[in-house]
């Protein structure tokens, strides 16, 4: 008697269990994406549609980090689709914050550039977020402040040095993403800091380091000595 499996479903189990003896380093990216894909279109061979999305976008994290809107244009993601690629992003952004709140930022500061990269450094818009630290450098919070647009984003000194108060934050790292890609501060972004950084001085408060996200690198006011 004759198979009636789809050719692609003996491809599905060895792709799961690549993953489950390998881990994602087992796997190319467009693999990986397809093993989220197959609970969205459980009836067809995803491969194509993983190889084109890493082929449009770049790479895993940049699918994943995609805006929704530009997924939504993708020929062959439905809403399903959409939704399973998001719930990655937003479940690795969840792991990504839990393993630095309520801790001290600065004994673990790989993985504060971490989560600041994952969940900004795909952004098509820059934004602009604060993290606030307690006494023993330990994050209490982490909000995003504004959204701009492509290479601007309106940012009021005195809002972040008031939110701080509220907090009963005695320090503060600013971060925003550079959509280009490039890291490099502008003229704006160091006249920016030098703003905050007065505000927050004159009320006790330390401006420990404003990081810039790029693709795949970051500029550390701190290290560059611009602060």
């Amino acid at each position: 008697m004759a198979d009636d499996k789809p050719h692609y479903a003996g491809h599905r189990q060895r792709l799961r269990d690549r993953f489950l003896k390998a881990g994602s380093d087992g796997l190319q990216d467009y693999e990986l994406l397809e093993l989220v894909l197959f609970r969205a279109i459980p009836r067809r061979d995803v491969k194509p549609l993983a190889k084109s999305l890493i082929d449009q976008f770049g790479s895993f994290g940049e699918v994943v980090s995609a805006p929704i809107e530009r997924l939504r244009e993708f020929d062959g993601l439905g809403e399903g689709a959409v939704a399973e690629l998001k719930i990655v992003q937003a479940a690795s952004l969840k792991l990504s914050q839990a393993r630095i709140l309520n801790r001290p930022v600065l004994r673990s500061w790989a993985k504060v550039i971490e989560y600041c990269t994952a969940s900004m450094a795909y952004g098509d818009t820059e934004q602009f977020r604060v993290l606030f630290m307690d006494h023993k450098n330990s994050l209490v919070a982490d909000e995003l402040q504004q959204k701009g647009t492509v290479n601007h984003t309106p940012v009021y000194p005195r809002e972040v040095v008031k939110r701080a108060l509220d907090l009963g934050a005695s320090g503060i790292v600013l971060v925003h993403n550079h959509p280009s890609g490039d890291p490099t501060p502008s003229r704006a972004d160091i006249e920016m800091t030098k703003e905050i950084e007065g505000a927050a001085k004159a009320l006790k408060i330390q401006l420990i380091d404003h990081l810039i996200i790029g693709r795949g690198t970051h500029v550390s006011f701190r290290q560059a000595e611009l602060i």
